[in-house]
């Protein structure tokens, strides 16, 4: 059967979908998905009887593909690497469709973490339940490795993420108490409030001045964050409550978008706040 343009684009949400998971970026997943449909448009009359796996086994070799490739750019970044942020109201219908399908900006941030090759296998396999012989083909490898890719990346993703639990009430109140402690510059407060072991990454792209190095632990935690709440007090900024893939956060504006802030929480504190100040790295919804 020749290529369809209705059946393709039936599939590009999903498409979309895996290769966002896979690289971090929409940009990047939008150009990986209209490469796999010039490449379905070449398929010509080949049979292909199950047009998603087909398309997505596309999608996951050239994912692979632009993961290896920038691994050399991202090691040269400027500070730490985040996924992009997608920011959205909190409330209201629309809201909640634009939320509906991001993807956890906990789980994100622990792929960054992955091989190419255990990122691949890991979100075919385990999001999207693609079979292990078909994850060794994408891969270009055994059966046997490819399983070996996946569990490795099932590891990594289970001991080196950020606890996250709390649902996005809970997010809230503790994010609340979180601002105005450092606003207050209250640091036995801050410490109610933040989890022994909680990280903070900041993206500063090279854009904007920001740690270059994650900061671990209460004390450093809060005492970095007290003097930002003193600098943006001081440029008279402001913190609108919103979304950041589907956890709670802030946006920040400074007469315009300066950044935008979210946190995972567990047990009642945060364990993990997280930062994106590099300005092409945010997608802001229409709605704010």
């Amino acid at each position: 059967m020749p290529p369809s343009a209705e059946a393709f684009e039936a599939e590009r949400p999903h498409l979309v979908s895996v290769a966002y998971r896979m690289l971090g970026s929409m940009a990047e997943a939008q150009d990986v998905v209209q490469e796999a449909w010039l490449r379905y448009t070449r398929a010509g009359d080949q049979e292909i009887r199950d047009l998603r796996g087909w398309l997505t086994t596309v999608t996951g070799r050239l994912c692979l593909d632009v993961l290896k490739s920038a691994r050399v750019s991202r090691e040269a970044y400027t500070g730490q690497w985040l996924p992009e942020f997608f920011v959205a109201p909190e409330v209201g219908p629309a809201a909640r469709a634009e939320q509906r399908d991001q993807v956890g900006l906990a789980l994100l941030v622990v792929l960054e973490r992955l091989s190419p090759e255990q990122r691949v296998a890991f979100v075919l396999h385990d999001a999207f339940a693609v079979p292990y012989d078909e994850v060794a083909r994408v891969l270009g490898t055994t059966e046997a490795t490819a399983r070996q890719h996946a569990s490795r990346g099932r590891k990594a993703a289970s001991e080196g993420g950020v606890r996250h639990t709390a649902g996005v009430a809970e997010q809230r109140r503790v994010l609340t108490a979180f601002i105005e402690a450092a606003n207050s510059g209250d640091l036995q407060a801050l410490a109610a409030v933040l989890a022994p072991d909680v990280v903070s990454i900041s993206d500063g792209g090279g854009f904007t001045s920001t740690a270059l190095r994650p900061i671990v632990g209460v004390e450093k935690v809060s005492r970095f964050y007290v003097g930002i709440a003193h600098g943006q007090r001081m440029a008279g900024v402001t913190l609108e409550p919103v979304l950041v893939n589907g956890v709670a956060g802030v946006l920040v504006r400074g007469g315009q978008i300066s950044g935008a802030m979210a946190v995972t929480v567990a047990d009642g504190r945060i364990t993990g706040l997280f930062q994106q100040l590099n300005p092409n790295k945010l997608l802001v919804s229409d709605l704010l």
